[in-house]
């Protein structure tokens, strides 16, 4: 479940290949798993209610997708892919999301199995070490790019 591939960073810091959600190719899940997740996200509270394998189901983020943080909008407006690129990272809005995410974790860590819940872990209760890190690759390349274009 999820470790099919390499991860596949949101703008946020989820991991998309890690996510019971994501069902881009080549991550497709069955109908059993789409229904285990709607329950499984009744139980953690990321629900009130078990909803549809449609209404469960996730091909990435799309700034028309509702996201309680906006990050995919606010990245759009910015003209950057993830806020790793935002010159204002880590802002107000994001350590509030990354907070948010991690409130989660123990409640999930209660009525999870131990498969379920490092699926989790990967795909959501990462997503503030991911975007450290691709922040960091992001300051690398640019101060490396700015380096050898002065002397090219």
């Amino acid at each position: 479940m999820g470790d099919k591939m390499s991860k596949i960073i949101a703008a946020c810091g989820n991991d998309c290949a890690a996510c019971p959600r994501y069902i881009a190719h080549p991550y497709e899940k069955t109908y059993e798993e789409l229904n285990h997740t709607a329950e499984l996200w009744m139980k953690i509270g990321y629900r009130d209610h078990v909803v549809t394998n449609e209404e469960i189901s996730c091909t990435g983020c799309k700034p028309e997708n509702w996201c309680r943080y906006h990050v995919v909008k606010c990245c759009e407006d910015r003209e950057i892919h993830t806020c790793a690129e935002c010159a204002e990272y880590p802002c107000d809005n994001m350590r509030e999301c990354f907070e948010v995410t991690k409130s989660f974790e123990p409640k999930c860590r209660d009525v999870c199995t131990d498969e379920e819940y490092q699926q989790l872990k990967k795909a959501f209760f990462e997503k503030e070490e991911n975007v450290r890190q691709k922040y960091e690759d992001f300051k690398r390349n640019y101060w490396n790019r700015k380096f050898n274009s002065k002397w090219n």
